[in-house]
């Protein structure tokens, strides 16, 4: 009698492709889902100003939702600015008001806002990089030693960046 030949491991997930507009959304989609999938307890996303981020993505929400419930949870912003950000996604801004908690905004000094890169990146092994902003041109990757990188990478400008993002605006 032989012996069961065992089963092949299963394939790594297929990676996104960034070529346009709808694969920088669907990579960011798939950067949050699996970092959140991995167990990440921090996911870090820095950019200008968010303005082609999906954040008011009614699955994304939820997804975020589950994950923020879990202990000791952090999602990250760092931006050059976040004015715009209330505007352009409603439902993220009225989301994130009971997870104030756990949801830090940090705006980059000056010097190093304009410089910014644009990328999603986890305490695990996700990272999603937009390198080409004009052509829509990226990168994802399941690599914990780059995860690592940007995660280092944008704490060096978090060191300098101050907090940012009320909840509620205070005003006379």
């Amino acid at each position: 009698m032989t012996a069961p030949t065992p089963e092949p491991p299963p394939a790594p997930p297929a990676l996104p492709v960034i070529d346009g507009r709808r694969g920088w959304h669907v990579a960011l989609l798939w950067g949050f889902e699996t970092a959140m999938a991995q167990g990440a307890r921090r996911i870090v996303v820095v950019d200008p100003d968010f303005a082609d981020w999906p954040l008011d993505d009614a699955a994304l929400l939820q997804g975020l939702t589950d994950w923020l419930r879990l202990p000791q949870r952090r999602l990250v912003l760092v931006a050059a600015g976040f004015d715009a950000l209330p505007r352009r996604c409603p439902r993220f801004n009225a989301w994130r008001a009971p997870w104030s908690h756990a949801i830090e905004g940090w705006q980059a000094p000056e010097d190093m806002a304009r410089d910014l890169p644009t990328v999603l990146s986890c305490d695990g092994a996700v990272s999603v990089q937009l390198i080409d902003a004009l052509h829509w041109r990226g990168r994802a990757a399941l690599d914990a030693r780059r995860a690592r990188q940007w995660c280092e990478e944008i704490d060096v400008v978090l060191q300098r960046s101050e907090q940012a993002l009320a909840v509620r605006t205070l005003g006379l």
